[in-house]
């Protein structure tokens, strides 16, 4: 039988072991996170290089969304607004019209904010800490930086390229490298946003990120005992042959 003819409920069951393989591979997320860094690094945010960043993007918010175990719907709609982008980015890198980048992007901010919400849920609402819950917040935490690079860009081009302060058209490696200066709280150099709502949207970063680290990732760490766990599951390994 082929899937188009299977059952609501059997199409249902078929997602949930494909997507149970996946299940909490948080690790596999910040692998992609750290990718998209890299390419958006050596990339344009304009043109089809940012054709390549939309998918990069769009590949890393799925794959989250997936890992978190939320209901099929939310992906299938996830993969619908991902195509909608990576054909929006297409016809902006064809026609040179940053309208088009512009509502893209915006659909990849939703989309990395939404995995980024899931990915957060599946973190605190696990039973045990370990290595894949860290791993996991983690990955929230370098979603944030993505997440802002594209709000900056996207109120580059709406500004025309007078983001910040004496760089004229800064480029993508330009607005990763100040988003994750922001998130860190490391300070800046020579990357000043020069008016609002540029310098509204990084203090709102640097909040989160702060608060984040705080309370989530020191919270997580402390109470994280990988013996423990190893313990646990070496008892649920022997215990059946105790029973018997």
């Amino acid at each position: 039988m082929k899937t188009a003819d299977r059952p609501p409920h059997r199409r249902e069951e078929a997602w949930r072991e494909r997507a149970e393989k996946v299940r909490d591979a948080f690790g596999l997320v910040l692998a992609l996170v750290l990718l998209t860094y890299v390419l958006t690094s050596l990339l344009s945010n304009h043109g089809w290089s940012a054709v390549v960043l939309v998918l990069a993007t769009s590949t890393t918010s799925v794959v989250a969304l997936v890992s978190s175990h939320v209901r099929p719907r939310a992906v299938r709609a996830s993969l619908w607004l991902s195509v909608l982008a990576v054909a929006l980015a297409v016809i902006a890198a064809a026609s040179d019209d940053r309208t088009y980048l512009n509502i893209s992007s915006v659909i990849q901010i939703c989309l990395l904010a939404v995995a980024m919400l899931a990915v957060l849920w599946r973190v605190v609402s696990s039973a045990e800490v370990g290595s894949r819950t860290i791993l996991g917040a983690i990955s929230v935490y370098t979603v944030l930086g993505i997440l802002f690079t594209f709000a900056y860009g996207t109120i580059d081009r709406i500004q025309d390229g007078a983001f910040f302060e004496e760089v004229a058209h800064p480029s993508g490696s330009d607005f990763i490298f100040f988003s994750y200066t922001t998130l860190t709280t490391t300070g800046y150099g020579n990357l000043v946003p020069a008016a609002q709502p540029g310098r509204m949207v990084a203090g709102l970063e640097m909040m989160i990120g702060q608060i984040f680290l705080v309370t989530l990732v020191a919270g997580l760490v402390s109470l994280w005992r990988p013996g423990e766990a190893l313990r646990r599951r070496r008892e649920r390994r022997e215990a059946p042959g105790e029973t018997a």
